[in-house]
């Protein structure tokens, strides 16, 4: 976990949650980028592989609290992957009272393909652990009501690049290789794009770290040079 503040009495912030079997270090590139446009960050690891949904969201509630309270403004959420189903739970239990606006790299709203295909094989179990059985398109009760309808402006990043020959045979065309573009969106989004990159670089991708700023500040995604989803 790192946290990160600008010289100045922090107004905004910006959490990030990284996806699952990731750790913090891969959203540096995005955190310092938000350093310099003036946001306070907090960059959190957590334990996605060993979890469900709902115990990691308690696991990273003590960090996030302290941080959103630390705040003179708004508390904001960068995601990617399935960062962005641990935001939706996280902010269906422990809604800060300040909250901003949330920002989704390739998360999974409507599950992944390839989750449905490898989930009951043993090596993606021990692998991805009980949240990797959360990712699936078709999920249980108990899943589906941990991720209730949104209310909040979210603003939505895909990708329709893949760098998986093999693995993402199968999945629905526009994709990034691990989700398709059409289970990127979410009912409620405020607004949605996709950026020619795969699913691994969306947190890399100079585009897509451009656009979740942009969303950050104004609320909606910049029109040039990207894909807009009608």
């Amino acid at each position: 976990m790192s946290e990160r503040r600008p010289a100045a009495s922090p107004s905004d912030g910006v959490v990030l949650l990284h996806g699952i079997g990731r750790t913090a270090r891969s959203f540096r590139r995005m955190e310092l980028a938000l350093d310099d446009a003036g946001f306070a960050t907090l960059n959190l690891d957590y334990d996605s592989r060993r979890k469900p949904l709902d115990a990691l969201a308690e696991d990273i509630h003590p960090a996030l609290d302290r941080f959103a309270h630390s705040l003179d403004g708004a508390v904001h959420f960068v995601c990617h992957s399935m960062g962005g189903l641990l935001a939706r739970v996280y902010l269906a239990q422990h809604r800060p009272a300040r909250l901003g606006r949330v920002v989704m790299l390739g998360t999974p709203n409507g599950g992944s393909e390839i989750a449905d295909r490898l989930k009951n094989l043993a090596a993606y179990r021990a692998f991805f652990g009980p949240a990797g059985q959360q990712l699936v398109t078709r999920r249980d009760a108990a899943t589906s009501a941990l991720l209730p309808a949104i209310d909040y402006p979210t603003g939505i990043i895909a990708g329709n690049r893949s760098v998986y020959p093999i693995t993402s045979i199968g999945l629905p065309r526009p994709h990034d290789g691990r989700v398709s573009v059409a289970n990127t969106r979410l009912d409620g989004m405020a607004d949605h794009i996709v950026i020619r990159t795969s699913h691994p670089w969306l947190v890399r991708n100079a585009d897509a770290i451009a656009q979740t700023i942009a969303f950050l500040q104004t609320g909606q995604f910049a029109r040039e040079a990207v894909i807009r989803q009608p």
